[in-house]
This record gives C-alpha cells, structure tokens and sequence, in this order.
C-alpha cells in the first residue's frame, strides 16, 4: 500500500484533477519556482512522505519526479514539464497558453492551486514496477508488410498522378497546421495581451494614477542614469527569478514609459534603452529548466544557475548603453 494524493485547480485554475503518488524511479516533488521550496510543494512531499528538490539549485531528471510546482505566468516553463512527461502544477489560475499548449492537458497540468486544494486519497497497491495494480499493459501489434507483388508493382501513370498528389497534400497540410498554430498563439497569447495594454492605458488615462506613477517612473525613465538603476534593480539576483513569471515589471513599466512618451514627456530616443532596462530579469527564472533541457549534470546545474543571474546583473546595465549608443539617429 502506498500513499497518494489529489490535486485540483483553484477557483480561477484549469485542469486537473491529478493524483500522484511515489514509485521507485518517482520519487521527489520539485519546486522550480522562485525563493526557495514553495510551501505548495512542501505540502504535497510532507503528505507523500517524500523529500523535495529546489530546481533553482539541482538538476533532477524528469523520470525521478513525482510532480513539478512552477511559477510561470503563461509562456514557457508551464508547458516544458508537460512535454516531458511530467506532472505540472502551475500555481497561477491560467489556461493552456504559450507555444506548448497543446502538451497541457487535464491528466497531466493543473493550475492556480492552493493549499487547500491538496487532500490525501486512499492508500493505492502498486506492483513489484512501482505502477498501479490495475494498469493494463499493451498488446503489441505487429507490423503488416507489404507483399512481394506490391513491392515489384511497376508504376503507371495513375500511380505517378497518386504520388503528386500525395506530396501536394503535405505540402498543404503543413501550411494549413501551420497557420492553424499561429491564430491559435494569436488568439491565447497575442491578443489577450493587447487587451491588457488596452485596459492599463484606460485605467491609468481614466482615473488619473498614472500621473502619480509616472512622476515616480519618469526620474528613471527618463535619463541613462536612471535607466542603469532600473536595469540593476530588475537583474537583482534574488528578485530576478521572482519578477520573471509573466514579465509583471516589464509589462507595467512599459506601458507607462510607452504612455509618456506618448505624451511626449520622456523623448522617444529611451525607448530603445528602456526596453532593455525593464527587461534584465528575463529568462532568470526559466535557467533551471533550460539546463534540464540541456542535460546538464547536476554539478552544472548548481554553479550554473547563480552564475547566469550575477552575469544578468552585470550585462544588463551593458545593454541599456548599448541600446543607447545605437538609438542615436533612430528618432
């Protein structure tokens, strides 16, 4: 008999239910979420009696994880875990989003889940593999080969007008599947962000907050010095992987510089700079997941992390010269 749990998604989550449970290759509960062991996570290795991983400092390969809490606000990390087989859960309430939606599904993803959405189940039996008593293996099928008259069938002329059409067909296919994924990316990421912009700039033309937000921005904003701070405090190496999930800072930052400059308060010529600026923390808090990918070793893994984030806090302010220097003679 082994313990397992249920997990659902919360009031505004997707997916789910998922039940987990450890075997002997599965055994560890990864947070790969940022400042340290998410108490989700906690919980879920407390109830399974299983110890936990922070994927920030170690490497865990995916056939050793029972499940996997991360952070993303909806872009990449949600979906990477899913494609590789492994139980995500997403603590924020999102819906399949990013180029690795498909991968999400109900029996694999689960979203916006709380402490409260984690209870114990029944005790399960699991065989000698560490699988479910009642899993059900499949039967192989074995592979039909052609006949020897089918192979030495010499080709007519239908058979050269069939092959065309054959080829023509997926030639159509791929750009039909592949437009097909970009109004599906258009739709769930594109313009969902349009109407975020669209009501930032209402709320902050409509009840007057951005005057007193951009009055705080616009020191920084609006000169290189100010600039380089902004980029130093986004690359922080403690605040960089927090910031990174749904690129909050960026996002909010950048509407309000947009909006300015609109007016014409900050000059159009740090539009390039700032972009650089509010951007330092990206892909911090995707750098464990990346080195997984790239099977690095869990030795890799522990130095290469820390090591990413201090290089983010020097080439960021790099950056933001540079974009400067090259933003002369662009407006």
């Amino acid at each position: 008999m082994m313990k397992s749990v249920i997990i659902n998604h919360g009031p505004n989550g997707w997916g789910g239910p998922l039940k987990v449970f450890p075997t002997e290759t599965q055994k560890y509960v990864v947070s790969v979420t940022g400042g340290g062991i998410h108490p989700l996570a906690q919980k879920i290795a407390d109830l399974l009696d299983v110890p936990t991983k922070d994927g920030f400092k170690e490497k865990i390969e995916p056939e050793e994880i029972i499940i996997v809490i991360v952070d993303c606000g909806g872009t990449l990390r949600c979906g990477v875990y899913p494609k590789l087989g492994v139980k995500t859960i997403d603590v924020h309430p999102i819906s399949p989003s990013g180029p690795l939606s498909k991968f999400m599904t109900e029996d694999i993803f689960v979203s916006g889940t709380s402490l409260d959405d984690v209870t114990v189940s029944e005790n399960i039996e699991v065989d000698s593999s560490g699988e479910p008593a009642t899993t059900i293996s499949e039967v192989e099928r074995p592979v039909e080969e052609p006949s020897q008259s089918e192979v030495n069938k010499k080709k007519g002329l239908m058979d050269i007008v069939t092959s065309l059409g054959k080829t023509i067909g997926k030639v159509v296919n791929i750009f039909y599947q592949g437009g097909r994924e970009s109004i599906d990316i258009v739709i769930k990421n594109i313009l969902p962000f349009m109407t975020f912009v669209s009501i930032m700039v209402g709320i902050i033309n409509y009840t007057g907050v951005g005057n007193m937000i951009a009055n705080a921005v616009k020191p920084l904003a609006g000169n290189l010095g100010g600039l380089l701070v902004l980029s130093v405090i986004c690359a922080i190496p403690i605040l960089s992987p927090i910031l990174g999930p749904g690129a909050v800072i960026a996002q909010v930052v950048g509407v309000l510089i947009g909006v300015e400059i609109g007016k014409g308060t900050i000059p159009p010529s740090y539009a390039l700079p700032a972009l650089f600026a509010i951007n330092s923390q990206v892909v911090c808090d995707f750098i464990p997941v990346g080195l997984t990918l790239c099977e690095a070793t869990p030795e890799t893994v522990e130095i290469g992390t820390p090591a990413v984030l201090f290089t983010r806090l020097v080439t960021g302010p790099i950056a933001v010269i540079v974009a400067w220097l090259l933003s002369f003679g662009l407006y």
